[in-house]
This record gives structure tokens, C-alpha cells and sequence, in this order.
């Protein structure tokens, strides 16, 4: 049973402020938590069931972790979701590290990106098509925050991120390597020869792209509408233009 401690502090977690004063976030279910426990995370705590712990104790041998039974009650009580059969691991966060697009390499870049089930979604669409580095402004939605953690389905653990001044940074990169950028006023992304390198810029649901990160863009990128709607989910589009890009690789790759 949790004690009172325990479950202050986890409930403490649901809130950024806590998880910056504690460097510490919550993983949520029972794939979420056997995915954190095979990653090179550091794992602080997993309060599980017991049918859990019998059937995921061995990968602990990953990491040195301490496991509390508790009830589906308790993990309830304790956590964001409002059913939770399974388990909660409270995780060390990362240091935030500066990243950058290396040689053949695609790298994304998020503008003001505000929608926690968004990013989430986004970061388990850059772990499908194999984006190993996400950089962020300062303004997009905190990635430990439990609803993105959730909408990862795991694959957080298989994604780096930077939270940083962008427009810096682009400043410095956007004569180096190219910068694609998703407006309403691209180049058609059924046509576009893509590069083999370089950084996707993808802007606020409401807003696009800010213009002071526009103005690095080297090659603005749209996706053609054909029916009545008014938008695209920002997490659709990143796959629609990245499953592009992929696909434009590996033609050049074998031609």
C-alpha cells in the first residue's frame, strides 16, 4: 500500500512545476512502463499490481529499480489515467542537450506546439519513420507531461529531444543544411524533391509557423487539399510530409 508520502509525491508530478523541481515524470500502463524499463532511462520507482510485478519483474535486471504493490486503486488514485490495471513508474528526466540534423538524417522541428495528445502523437509518428531527434521551442507543451508521455505509446523512450531558442538556432543551421517548413502556400509534397538531410518545421494547430522561424525556411512544403475540409490534425500532417520525404530517399537511393 502506498504511504502518504508516496502518493503526495507522485500526484505532485501530474504538475511541471513539481516535475522540474524534481527532475522527475510519471509513465502510466502497463506498455509504457515495460518500455521505459527496457530503455536507458533511469527508473526511480514502479508501483505496479502484483499480477504485474510477476510478469515484468526480469526486466529489472536492466536497471536497478525498486517495485511497491499496490492496488488498481491506488495506481488510480495516484496517477492521470482513469484506469490503470497495471503500473506507474516515476522516471528521471534527461539533460537537455543540444541536437542538430547530422549527415543524411532528417531532424524535426516543433513551433509552439501546444496540444499535449499532439505531441505525443507526433513523437510516436518521428519513432515510426525512424527521426531520432526532435527540437523544440520553449513554447511547445512540456514532453514529460503525462497526457504526452501516454500518446507516445512507448515511444518516447526511442526519441531525443531539445527545448531551445529555435530561431537561434536556425539562424546558425538554415545556410548549412535545408530547412522545409509546412505553410498553406508550399510547393506541392507529392512533387518536391526532398533532400537527403535537413529539418521539417512544424508550426502551431492555430497559427502555422511563426514568422521570425519562417524566415528560415528554405522550401516551404504543403499538403494538397482535394475535399471541403479547413485543416489537418498537425500530427497527420507530419506523417503525411515525413512518410514524403522517406519515400523520395529511398527512390534517390536506389535509382
Amino acid at each position: 500500500m502506498l504511504s502518504k508520502n508516496q502518493l503526495k509525491y507522485i500526484q505532485s508530478l501530474h504538475q511541471k512545476k513539481y516535475r522540474q523541481q524534481h527532475g522527475a515524470f510519471l509513465t502510466e500502463g502497463a506498455k509504457s512502463v515495460q518500455e521505459v524499463l527496457r530503455s536507458d532511462f533511469q527508473v526511480e520507482l514502479v508501483i505496479a499490481t502484483e499480477a504485474f510485478y510477476k510478469e515484468n519483474a526480469h526486466l529489472t535486471d536492466y536497471q536497478r529499480t525498486s517495485f511497491e504493490i499496490a492496488s488498481v486503486a491506488d495506481l488510480e488514485r495516484a496517477g492521470t489515467l482513469e484506469s490503470n490495471n497495471a503500473a506507474i513508474a516515476v522516471v528521471r528526466t534527461k539533460e537537455n542537450r543540444p541536437l542538430l540534423a547530422g549527415p543524411n538524417e532528417i531532424a524535426l522541428i516543433l513551433d509552439d506546439i501546444r496540444d499535449p495528445g499532439n505531441l505525443g502523437t507526433i513523437l510516436r509518428i518521428a519513432d515510426w519513420y525512424g527521426i531520432r531527434k526532435i527540437l523544440c521551442s520553449e513554447t511547445t507543451t512540456d514532453v514529460y507531461n503525462p497526457k504526452v508521455i501516454s500518446a507516445s505509446k512507448g515511444s518516447f523512450t526511442r526519441v531525443n529531444w531539445w527545448y531551445g531558442d529555435i530561431v537561434q538556432l536556425l539562424h546558425q543551421s538554415a545556410s548549412v543544411v535545408p530547412v522545409y517548413g509546412a505553410f498553406l502556400d508550399g510547393d506541392d509534397v507529392h512533387t518536391l524533391a526532398f533532400g537527403s538531410s535537413g529539418y521539417l518545421v512544424m508550426g502551431n494547430e492555430s497559427n502555422g509557423i511563426r514568422p521570425e522561424v519562417g524566415q528560415y525556411v528554405t522550401q516551404r512544403v504543403t499538403i494538397p487539399r482535394y475535399g471541403d475540409a479547413e485543416s489537418l490534425n498537425v500530427g497527420i500532417a507530419t506523417a503525411v510530409l515525413l512518410d514524403n520525404w522517406r519515400r523520395t530517399m529511398t527512390s534517390v537511393s536506389a535509382t
